[in-house]
């Protein structure tokens, strides 16, 4: 399934339905009073969090969307149907932004939400409202309240319990596809994740879900390589895991540069419990596995292991850490409320 994390959208809601002109028609009733009923009131459109969806694709070529208009007013003060509802289902995670982007107006964190985005304008009077002692036979009634209308931005940020962050071909992507069924497409050239992925890993009967993000660059919260972006799939995650490649001529610099975007992109992202994982350890000698792990503290990495995806080297310890991290901060947002 292709991916695709942000795109505008354009809502209008259902117009109100006009009022009736009507007059009481019986036998021998000849000046019968009026009798119009009112029009049905505009569809909503409404907003709903579903599971099984994890992208917007589906935007891609219907970005437009327009509710039902409420039915007319009829005689004998029938009021018009209101119109029905458009309901739009959204993945997870969603949240849907202002036009300008500077107003975050909906935010889906939870499966079954449902939010009224905008609502259906009311119908219009029947003229039976506006018969008086002076106006006995009333012959117009109210149109109804045109729906409003609406730009929008639906984004996507994706909810995991822990997200993997680093340079490009850093092996997340195969660290990935080690500890969950995930398949995301693997090469040994920079770039080859073009878009976020999820998977499902399990440790000690404890299940929780992984993000593997596209590889960063320098500039990255400025938006290079759409770095924004990226790095907004992993506000709500509970636990970062920064990938470094052992075999890059300086993985401290390396670790430097993600962890200083980290930093600047802001967002609370540095606050996060963050691990930082030495990769393709199968490639060196221990020393000299040991050696950068060191100079990597001394960096300031408070946590440092290493893993070879490809021989399952250090693959049990890293969930374990991943496991025990999740529980603690879940542990403590408990506490807080």
């Amino acid at each position: 399934m292709k991916f695709l994390d942000e795109v505008k959208i354009f809502l209008k809601s259902g117009n109100g339905g006009p009022g009736a002109v009507s007059f009481r028609r019986e036998a021998n009733v000849p000046f019968g009073g009026p009798d119009g009923g009112d029009g049905g009131k505009g569809a909503d459109i409404i907003v709903e969090c579903v599971e099984g969806l994890n992208t917007l694709i589906d935007f891609r070529y219907k970005q437009h969307f327009k509710a039902e208009t409420g039915h007319s007013g009829a005689g004998r003060n029938k009021s018009g149907q209101n119109g029905q509802s458009t309901i739009i289902k959204l993945p997870l995670g969603t949240q849907i932004l202002s036009e300008e982007k500077d107003q975050l107006l909906i935010d889906l964190v939870k499966v079954g939400q449902k939010e009224v985005l905008i609502e259906g304008g009311k119908g219009g009077k029947g003229n039976a409202w506006f018969k008086s002692s002076t106006r006995q036979s009333p012959r117009y009634a109210q149109s109804g309240i045109k729906g409003e209308e609406l730009w929008v931005w639906f984004r996507l940020k994706l909810i995991a319990d822990a997200g993997l962050i680093g340079l490009p071909n850093a092996g997340k992507s195969t660290l990935l596809s080690v500890v969950s069924a995930a398949r995301p497409k693997i090469a040994s050239y920079p770039f080859t994740t073009l878009y976020p992925g999820l998977g499902v890993a399990e440790i000690d009967d404890h299940e929780f879900i992984i993000a593997d993000i596209p590889g960063l660059i320098k500039g990255a919260h400025l938006g290079s390589g759409l770095g924004t972006r990226f790095l907004g799939h992993i506000e709500r995650c509970k636990v970062l895991l920064h990938l470094v490649d052992c075999c890059d001529d300086n993985p401290v610099e390396s670790w430097k540069v993600i962890q200083n975007e980290i930093k600047e992109y802001g967002a609370d992202l540095d606050s996060k419990k963050c691990i930082t994982v030495l990769t393709k350890s199968d490639a060196l000698l221990d020393e000299l596995i040991t050696e950068i792990e060191n100079n990597l503290k001394k960096a300031g990495a408070n946590e440092v292991c290493s893993i070879s995806s490809i021989s399952n080297k250090g693959i049990s310890s890293i969930l374990r850490k991943i496991s025990f991290a999740i529980v603690n901060v879940d542990k403590n947002t408990n506490q807080e409320t």
